[in-house]
């Protein structure tokens, strides 16, 4: 970057700011800002493209229903170890969630105090769009993204009118809707007040068709859903292998336990519902055709704490009718993985926004297991494809 250009502050207002992953990022940044030159995990840290916002250019803000401080939250997670707890913990202490929009009806297990009370639905977008409004001007941003990072909510009835078309779902809003949960008032918000909007969850959110379609006719870029980190990257890298060698896959059994917030929330069963629709889904995709003993199981086991374990069966059939198996044990840091994608997501999804690109971007279908597409056809699920489509989306921008 030369000299004299200047470079571009962005916040990233956070739903679920409290939590592991949301602390994990922030305080990445602020071991960057610190001079840090671990740039392990970061996809794009080398990527030279004009209009990139710099990690250490990257602001945190956001709600939360805990209003503890960052600090606070990150010492309860135990992402990080004591010695980056103790480093962070001045900058991190600093930061405290704004109450955020909650409903038990979506998400049974996860609760809080820190609860900004509002009277229906479209009184909780214009709460949120002040906010978003409020975090611009105090920190003095250049731009702004939305991410959201909260816990997983219960799938909507797909049959909802109100959750069909743009018109419907404003009535909707005006009516206090049953099928309009948070996660959806808050891509809402983000859109009304022209924020490129980000969804980290398995819940319904700017997928839904109404807010797909707000999404292109306001301009503003929309991205998700469910964060692709762990075991489901490596199913997208593994199948397109097994199909380029003509290996049939009879069975995959994917098993996770995991004893986070993220896990917490998942004992809810229509939570869980939700999280497995978009784990089990990229499979068939890939190989071209169903995997009919497909079988994925997600088990709260609080002891793990964020050190989720990701263990896959695979039995394929080779050459001459002969079976064989392979097996994947992946010990990883949930928190750890996902961090660094957040930011990446907030950085692209500003730079879609300077470019001028709204509606669903389908060039960052590497970061989620259920990627938007722009027309509405099935999603592109193979690891390497998706790193080429966002390649050359770089890319072609860069060259203009």
């Amino acid at each position: 970057m030369p000299a004299t250009a200047k470079r571009r502050r962005v916040g990233i207002a956070v739903v679920g700011l409290g939590g592991a992953v949301a602390t994990t990022a922030a305080a990445g940044v602020e071991f960057l800002r610190r001079g840090s030159n671990r740039l392990d995990g970061l996809p794009l840290a080398h990527a030279a493209v004009p209009g990139l916002a710099r990690y250490e250019d990257l602001v945190f803000e956001g709600w939360d229903l805990n209003g503890q401080s960052l600090a606070a939250a990150c010492a309860e997670h135990r992402v990080l170890n004591d010695s980056q707890l103790a480093e962070t913990a001045e900058a991190l202490g600093a930061v405290r969630p704004r109450p955020g929009v909650a409903s038990e009806a979506f998400c049974r297990r996860i609760s809080g105090s820190n609860i900004r009370s509002v009277p229906g639905h479209r009184a909780a977008v214009a709460a949120i769009v002040d906010d978003l409004r409020d975090m611009r001007v105090a920190h003095g941003l250049d731009g702004i993204v939305m991410v959201n990072l909260a816990s997983t909510e219960r799938t909507p009835d797909a049959e909802s009118a109100a959750l069909r078309s743009m018109d419907a779902f404003e009535r909707g809003l005006d009516a206090d809707d049953p099928a309009i949960g948070p996660a959806m008032l808050y891509a809402r918000a983000a859109i009304e007040a022209g924020v490129p909007y980000g969804n980290f969850t398995p819940s319904v959110a700017a997928d839904a068709p109404a807010l797909v379609e707000l999404s292109r006719r306001r301009g503003v870029p929309v991205a998700g859903k469910d964060g692709k980190t762990g075991q489901t990257m490596m199913k997208t890298v593994i199948a397109p292998a097994l199909r380029a060698r003509a290996l049939h896959v009879d069975g995959w059994f994917s098993t996770n336990i995991l004893g986070n917030r993220d896990g917490e929330a998942l004992r809810d069963r229509d939570s869980l519902a939700s999280k497995l629709g978009t784990k089990g889904s990229v499979l068939d995709s890939i190989l071209g055709y169903p995997v009919e003993d497909h079988i994925v199981d997600i088990r709260y086991y609080r002891p793990r704490g964020d050190d989720k374990e990701a263990w896959d069966n695979i039995d394929v059939t080779g050459f001459l009718g002969h079976r064989m198996q392979i097996k994947v044990n992946f010990l990883c840091k949930d928190s750890v993985l996902a961090a660094p994608l957040v930011l990446e997501i907030a950085r692209l999804l500003d730079l879609a926004a300077q470019r001028g690109e709204g509606g669903p971007q389908e060039q960052l279908s590497i970061f989620f297991k259920a990627p938007m597409t722009v027309n509405g056809h099935a999603p592109e699920h193979a690891f390497h494809a998706q790193e080429r489509m966002l390649t050359e989306w770089l890319g072609a921008g860069a060259a203009e």
